[in-house]
């Protein structure tokens, strides 16, 4: 006759059939531990591989947008105004950004009311040939400038301060002649200046612009900050160099600019050749 078991019985009697020892937990968390490890082995690279091609992407297109930008506005400097140095580890190109251009007139036409420009006179008016030009508070005429002694807008020697400001078809100026002329009696209305700093110590490329002209380049970070404050074109830079070539009046100066940027284990480094037209 089979016995009766009570409740505590049939509980025990079942624990010990259906239970885990604790050698079978050891081996149980074992092999999962190994197949968790396994696994994340081949998550891992394929999820690396995803964020390094992100911010591979990421940093390029950061490289890109600044040397854009920095082409875009190097292109619009005034002629033989692009200089450059070195101090250290940082570099720096400084420009003069022209903010209006045109045609003065040169010799009287069939009209007894032409003005055309006295390159005699310390203080003249004359006539802008085509569409008035715009010009602002503080800014100033340039003629010929040929980045050389006497004829140096850095220097002064052929930078005059305008008189009127505005929508103008006719600008007057005073501060002494002209030095010579332009063969293509071409005349530019400059305000101030603009320099690119690659800035190693803290890893970024900086822009300093709306500085007065200065006769000497700033030479520094320091010298910059002196002047104004600085934007921030990029950061986490890892190379930065630039490099002005210049050329002869009938051809293009070059500006050589050379950007390493890196995020976490990618770094991409781009060269840009930016063409400065030099004929004044």
């Amino acid at each position: 006759m089979r016995p009766i078991l009570n409740f505590s019985q049939r509980y025990t009697r079942h624990s010990a059939n259906h239970g885990f020892t604790i050698v079978e937990l050891i081996v149980v968390i074992t092999v999962v531990g190994i197949l968790a490890a396994g696994a994340a082995t081949f998550i891992r690279n394929p999820t690396q591989a995803y964020f390094d091609v992100e911010n591979y992407a990421n940093l390029t297109d950061r490289a890109d947008t600044a040397l854009r930008r920095l082409s875009r506005e190097m292109r619009n400097a005034l002629p033989n105004s692009v200089r450059a140095t070195t101090n250290g580890a940082d570099s720096f190109v400084e420009f003069i950004p022209v903010t209006a251009a045109g045609r003065y007139r040169a010799e009287i036409g069939n009209n007894a009311s032409d003005n055309p420009l006295d390159f005699a006179a310390s203080a003249d008016s004359f006539d802008v040939l085509g569409a008035p030009v715009n010009v602002g508070a503080g800014q100033q005429l340039v003629i010929y400038n040929l980045g050389v002694s006497g004829a140096d807008a850095y220097e002064g020697t052929n930078r005059r301060a305008l008189a009127t400001t505005g929508n103008l078809s006719s600008l007057s100026f005073s501060g002494g002649a002209f030095p010579q002329p332009s063969p293509s009696s071409r005349f530019y209305v400059v305000g101030t200046a603009t320099t690119y700093a690659c800035d190693m110590t803290n890893r970024r490329l900086v822009m300093y612009s709306g500085y007065a002209i200065q006769s000497t380049q700033p030479a520094s970070i320091s010298a910059l900050n002196a002047l104004t404050t600085g934007r921030q074109i990029a950061s986490n830079v890892t190379s930065c160099q630039m490099q002005y070539v210049p050329g002869a009046l009938q051809r293009s100066g070059i500006v050589l600019v050379y950007l390493g940027l890196t995020q976490d284990a990618a770094r991409v480094n781009l060269m840009q050749q930016i063409n400065v037209v030099n004929s004044p």
